[in-house]
């Protein structure tokens, strides 16, 4: 049976892996378009709210400290929370999406975090506003793993970079907008009605429902050989008339391999085999690349004002410039990951921030202005390579496993987005400005490092040829 004959006759079907290489190499003939595009859009809406409610929190917390009379310990409490149910969610997610679809968890995901949004509101005591937190990360930390997943998996190889990391775009540009709000909001409406706003994003997992198909190669990987054909035929026809012009004739399809016996496609493929040796590799360059990022940024409005004794406003000032900084940072790499290569990307850049924050803390910190260039510029190299990794992981994995494999990295970035701020906030109380920065130099150069030595390019390869 031909490529072009299962489309025709969606019920026939052969070989699960003569499969998954056909639906493959059917998406590799697919132009770029509006259905992509569109596509991109909702799942994107989905993923920008859902950083919307993960930084709701800081806002929210001068109201909630003054309103339920929290002691530091409680506060700390309730920023921290939300990270370790991230942690969670993602380890979780993974594993959910490669056994019920990328599509129902990802809709899951927002659906839940709306619901948690909503009984934020009712919350009248810290204990039950903390649960509510908790669960409401394992559904950012959820979702945001098997977006990226499921876009990748729905985007032919040609340009893949660009298209995928303008969409991983919208997570950072959902933080600066919510923090832009948040900062509005909060003081005119109070958290409450915030928060109750913040729920209105949830009914996105109708859009989803309705507007976004279940991954073809997800579906042919599970045996629903049938769906996967439907669905696939369904998508070329759409394309056909938004193009208006017949596709053209697949490419030999990537070979696909099956499990191997006894894996199963679970945790133990994940961990065993140059599967297992990838997923040490995106641990380490998820862990290093969140560790540095986080322990830099979490940390300078604090170093601004204690340190160099600026005002609150003028230290709130710098810390965004650096952030804005790394936001430049990832439309570089989105606009150039292409040509440079994942790998490239990720070694040149991590080194190169190494290089900056070494400088910064061979001089123990030097003033206000000189910290502010340096970690601004470390921050363009650190935003660029952790937003590659986002479109990097999913490309080392088969279907079978490409979700938990992702979920992997996202429970490694939160590691670090964990004990990047806790070692940084323990040396630098120990005074030791300079050691701060060249402690996130060494971490960032062990990632460049490691990078070097074992990543494997992956630009310009199908899903199918990089991971069968």
């Amino acid at each position: 049976m031909t490529i072009d004959a299962a489309r025709d006759t969606p019920g026939r079907h052969g070989d699960p892996a003569e499969l998954a290489a056909a639906i493959g190499a059917r998406f590799e003939r697919l132009p770029l378009c509006r259905w992509q595009v569109m596509v991109r859009l909702v799942v994107g809406a989905v993923t920008f709210f859902e950083a919307f409610d993960q930084l709701l929190i800081a806002y929210a917390l001068p109201e909630l400290r003054t309103e339920w009379h929290l002691g530091t310990a409680q506060v700390t409490a309730l920023m921290t929370v939300g990270s370790i149910g991230m942690l969670v969610g993602a380890l979780v997610s993974g594993r959910l999406a490669d056994r019920i679809g990328r599509v129902k968890v990802i809709a899951g995901c927002i659906a839940l975090s709306g619901l948690c949004n909503l009984a934020l509101t009712l919350c009248t005591s810290p204990e039950p506003f903390m649960a509510l937190r908790f669960v409401q990360g394992m559904a950012i930390g959820g979702e945001v793993p098997i977006a990226a997943t499921f876009i990748a998996e729905i985007t032919r190889a040609h340009k893949r970079g660009r298209f995928v990391l303008l969409y991983e775009l919208v997570f950072p540009a959902g933080l600066t907008a919510g923090a832009l709000l948040a900062a509005w909001l909060v003081p005119v409406l109070g958290w409450r009605w915030v928060f109750g706003l913040a729920a209105v994003p949830g009914l996105l997992c109708f859009a989803l429902a309705r507007y976004v198909p279940e991954s073809p190669r997800w579906l042919a990987d599970h045996g629903r050989h049938e769906e996967a054909l439907t669905t696939m035929a369904s998508i070329e026809r759409k394309v056909e008339k938004i193009t208006g012009a017949p596709l053209p004739a697949p490419a030999p399809a990537s070979p696909v391999r099956p499990a191997a016996a006894g894996k199963g496609g679970g945790l133990r493929e994940l961990l065993s085999g140059r599967y297992g040796r990838r997923t040490l590799v995106i641990g380490a360059l998820w862990f290093t690349g969140y560790f540095a990022n986080y322990g830099i940024t979490s940390w300078l409005p604090t170093i601004y004002k204690d340190h160099f004794g600026l005002s609150l406003s003028t230290a709130l000032l710098y810390s965004t410039v650096t952030s804005c900084a790394g936001l430049v940072g990832c439309l570089v790499v989105a606009l150039t990951v292409d040509r440079v290569g994942r790998r490239n990307t990720v070694i040149w850049c991590m080194a190169t921030a190494a290089l900056c924050l070494l400088l910064l803390g061979l001089t123990a910190g030097g003033s206000a202005s000189s910290v502010l260039v340096w970690t601004s510029l470390a921050a363009v190299f650190l935003f660029g390579s952790n937003i590659c990794l986002y479109l990097y992981t999913p490309e080392l994995f088969p279907t079978r496993i490409r979700a938990l494999g992702s979920s992997v990295g996202g429970a490694a970035n939160r590691l670090g987005v964990i004990l990047g701020p806790v070692v940084v906030g323990a040396i630098y109380a120990g005074g030791a400005m300079g050691t701060v920065f060249v402690t996130l130099a060494v971490v960032s150069v062990a990632g460049s490092l490691v990078a070097a030595a074992w990543a494997e390019e992956t630009s310009g390869r199908t899903l199918e040829d990089m991971a069968p």
